[in-house]
């Protein structure tokens, strides 16, 4: 990739600090030094002229300064305050540049030239990265001992308190006693006002974020905040916005994000110097037309609001450079549009445009326009008034035809035209010379133009869902292509040009019609992904076997029988995909691939695994489900690095048990098991410590081992089609689990109302519940055989339930009464019997068996009589 590629990866990175759910666009702010982190990061590895060579000194916040910005001298305590003053100014300046220059920008990385690059901005704004120092308010930091400031959240700059999720309930007036506070963070805490804060406390607090704080309503003392510049009240419950907001005259960043607001906050328009304002999802379905008083506003976000009409007032905002309209109701655009002349960047998607008002060809500055998922049949030529125009996205329309006057928009570098109706591109496609990235999904396209190979920028080709036969030789020529996506079309041949592009690294020709691998692909030595699932292989190919960086492999669904040896030479290798192929033996030559992570053969006809398997020191995931073993492969339990096995078998010849063995996979995080005769689950399954989640679906399970219970990380567990009649109480020491499914067992304890609910916490309840009562159940049948038992019958039950008892106590002439003796015993055996893991249930019907035994009838009429009883109470 290349490295202006690099850059613009590196600006979405840095750009998405300030990020909000928004598909489209950043905005809400992070911590300023963390956004001098990414601007660390984007200079790594640059050239000597970029901003690592030019600002080389390192702070340990991760900043550049210039040495100068820091030195102290002799310089007078006056001249560090004004110093000082200036580098605060200055950050704003850098902080607000960052900001908006996200509004510029895509998301995407497709920016080859954009207007100011990530290191020349950085280099620009450089000697405001610095405010971060030592030499600030150092007095009043002083104060306080290095580790009493991390006990009370303070960053050990001078100007940020960090207080996110720590329980507050009331605002922290008392740490602004002590510290000059300017950055202030309170996310994830229940702060609902300001009450008992200092005005004079306040007066040089510029950010504070109260994200995540369950706020109803903006609290009335926000007036308070003078020189707030950014506010961050998103994501909460407000509804309401107090009238003392016109107070922040000097406030540039609003950020309102999903909260609960309906009316537009009558307050906002007294602040005239506003330049970044995000009301995005909440239940705006008006705004009035006293918003045209913000005359500094350069970015507007109104995303998933209700708004049915695009609001006129908007046309009025004379600075607007964003807007973000997406996700509302809004089916026409109004003529005044025309009247946003520096506007940049406006996202529609979502919405019910049925066409665009021609005004909108009227903005000659407009760099991003996306339009996703409305309903527009079509696109004026007066596009081609889009001279500037980057980025364009008109997927999910109706589009049958792109006007040729695109071709007008030179600087466009995104085009795409997904889930359209469209049969042929434009026939002037191959002069946007700076087109990047031509993504034309999901349409009817027959075939890609020859003079495609005029793109020479391009880098990203996707023309998957279409019924394109064949793609001309040309494309060779467009020689920074990296990825081609054309999966699901109709094509017969590999296509030979594409053998030709040395930056390829990512290709799909899923559900095609190919047959055969051209010898030229062992050219594409970049290749690291290739896909030709569901295509027509029998084979497969030697010349694939050349590829040695590919690193991910989907030949899954063709008819291949057998693996090359010189599979060994694909060194690089992590992913095999050979799933739904015509593999009657287990191809022994993968077992050579020793850096392969993830192998798939489910759905073949294999019988076997080769003891070979445990050459595969690094395989994490093993998908082997529906094939056709005579037994569970004992080999698989050799892998000792196997975090996910699926030998499931709804296709496939059904296991009846798993071996002890299984327990040797201490890595084992998920397994599945389902669609099996499986009837026990190995006793020692408690060794697999590691297992997260257990699919165990459709077997023929009765009963779940002791060991069972020590599964502690066991998060996922689905049991149901089995023949499990009880739960073991001790499942609560499960205590991670959170998804659980017991359906279509014939549950006795709990019954399968119980377990319906798919909640722990109801079956555990119920199972203590019912220990307890069955305690009780079994504390009065001990009551009833110690009253009503002979001595002789006394000593035949002892006997069956193979408890020893001294001749003393069968004696007539011990001092102990007999029903005191018997008790005795019964609870000698209860206690033997619990430490080999009964339940108190399985106690009593023990016991009723061993009476029935011995002819006891008496008593087990009166035993009888208590279960009926019993059973007519309710539980």
């Amino acid at each position: 990739m290349s490295e202006k590629e690099n850059t613009s990866e590196e600006l979405e990175d840095t750009t998405g600090l300030f990020s909000t759910e928004s598909r489209s666009w950043s905005v809400e702010p992070e911590f300023i030094k963390e956004t001098s982190n990414l601007l660390e990061e984007a200079c790594v590895g640059k050239s000597s002229n970029q901003i690592c060579e030019t600002y080389p000194r390192n702070d340990k916040f991760g900043m550049y300064d210039d040495t100068s910005i820091l030195s102290h001298g002799n310089k007078s305590k006056k001249d560090e305050e004004q110093r000082s003053k200036k580098h605060n100014e200055q950050t704003l300046q850098f902080f607000e540049t960052i900001t908006i220059y996200d509004s510029l920008q895509s998301k995407s990385d497709i920016s080859q030239s954009p207007p100011l690059s990530i290191t020349e901005m950085a280099a620009e704004y450089q000697p405001f990265i610095g405010f971060l120092s030592h030499e600030t308010v150092e007095t009043t930091s002083s104060q306080l001992s290095e580790e009493n400031q991390k006990g009370l959240g303070l960053e050990s700059d001078n100007f940020t308190v960090n207080l996110k999720a720590k329980g507050l309930q009331e605002f922290p007036k008392d740490i602004l006693k002590i510290k000059y506070v300017k950055y202030l963070y309170l996310d994830g805490n229940q702060i609902k006002n300001f009450k008992g804060a200092d005005s004079g406390d306040l007066l040089g607090l510029e950010i504070l974020s109260l994200q995540e704080n369950g706020l109803s309503s903006l609290p009335p003392e926000i007036q308070l905040f003078h020189n707030l510049r950014v506010l961050n009240v998103s994501h909460n419950q407000i509804s309401h916005i107090p009238k003392e907001i016109s107070q922040l005259g000097n406030i540039r960043q609003l950020f309102l994000n999903n909260n609960c607001i309906e009316n537009f906050p009558s307050g906002l328009k007294s602040l005239g110097n506003l330049e970044i304002l995000s009301l995005a999802k909440n239940k705006l379905r008006h705004i009035p037309d006293t918003l045209s008083g913000l005359k500094n506003l350069k970015v507007l976000n109104l995303e998933y609001n209700q708004l049915t009409i695009f609001p006129k007032v908007l046309c009025f905002l004379p600075k607007l450079i964003s807007l973000i309209l997406t996700g509302n109701l809004i089916s026409s655009l109004p003529k005044e549009i025309r009247e946003l002349k520096n506007l940049e960047k406006l996202l529609l998607d979502h919405n019910k445009l049925t066409f665009l008002a021609v005004e909108i060809f009227q903005l000659l500055k407009m760099k991003e326009l996306q339009l996703t998922g409305n309903k527009l049949e079509v696109i004026s030529h007066k596009i081609e008034n889009f001279k500037e125009l980057r980025i364009l996205i008109l997927d999910k329309n109706l589009l049958k035809e792109v006007p040729e006057k695109i071709s007008h928009c030179v600087m466009l570098e995104y085009l795409s035209l997904s889930c359209n109706k469209l049969m042929e591109l434009p026939k002037n496609i191959y002069k946007l010379k700076n087109l990047r990235k031509l993504h034309v999904n999901t349409n009817n396209i027959v075939r890609i133009p020859e003079d495609i190979s005029h793109l020479n920028n391009i880098i990203s080709l996707e023309f998957s869902g279409n019924i394109i036969t064949d793609i001309p030789i040309e494309v060779k020529n467009c020689k920074k292509i990296t990825k081609v996506e054309l999966s699901y079309n109709k094509i017969m041949y590999f296509p030979v040009g594409l053998c030709a592009l040395d930056s390829l690294y990512y290709l799909n020709f899923n559900g095609n019609y190919i047959s055969e691998i051209p010898v030229d692909i062992s050219f594409n030595k970049q290749l690291l992904n290739l896909e030709l699932n569901k295509n027509k292989l029998l084979i497969f190919s030697e010349h694939l076997c050349s590829l040695t960086n590919l690193e991910y492999l989907d030949l899954g669904k063709n008819q291949i029988r057998k693996i090359p040896p010189s599979i060994s030479n694909m060194v690089s290798l992590h992913v095999l995909i050979l799933c739904c192929n015509k593999f009657e033996v287990f191809p022994i030559e993968v077992c050579t691939l020793e850096n392969l992570q993830v192998l798939d053969l489910s759905i073949n006809q294999i019988q076997n695994i080769p003891s070979d398997i445990c050459n595969l020191k690094r395989i994490q995931k093993l998908n082997i489900s529906s094939n056709q073993f005579m037994y569970f492969p004992i080999e698989l339990c050799q892998l000792q690095s196997l975090e996910e096995l699926n030998i499931s078998q709804i296709n496939g010849r059904k296991l009846r048990r798993l071996p002890e063995e299984l327990s040797n996979l201490t890595q084992l995080k998920r397994l599945d098991i389902s669609d099996n005769a499986i009837r026990e689950i190995p006793r020692n399954i408690g060794e697999l410590r590691s297992l997260v989640s257990l699919n165990a679906y459709n077997n023929q399970i009765s009963y779940l081992p002791p060991s069972f219970l020590c599964l502690n990380d066991l998060q996922q567990l689905n049991l149901s089609g089995n023949n499990l009649t009880a739960l073991p109480i001790g499942i609560h020491n499960l205590f991670s689990l959170k998804e659980i499914n017991f359906d279509d067992n014939p549950l006795l304890r709990p019954p399968m109302e119980i377990c319906k609910g798919k909640q722990l916490y109801t079956i555990v309840h119920y199972l203590q519940r019912a220990d307890q009562r069955d305690e009780k159940i079994l504390e009065k049948i001990f009551i009833i055989v110690a009253n009503n038992i002979t001595i002789t019958n006394f000593k035949y039950l002892c006997q069956k339930l193979n408890l020893a008892i001294s001749e003393t106590d069968m004696s007539t002439k011990s001092p102990v009464s007999l029903s005191d003796r018997v008790l005795q015993a019964l609870h000698k055996w209860k206690t033997e019997s619990i430490n080999l893991s009964l339940t108190t249930a399985a106690l009593r019907d023990q016991l009723t068996r061993a009476l029935t035994m011995i002819g006891a009838y008496e008593i087990m009429d009166k035993i009888t009589a208590l279960k009926l009883f019993t059973c007519a109470i309710k539980f």
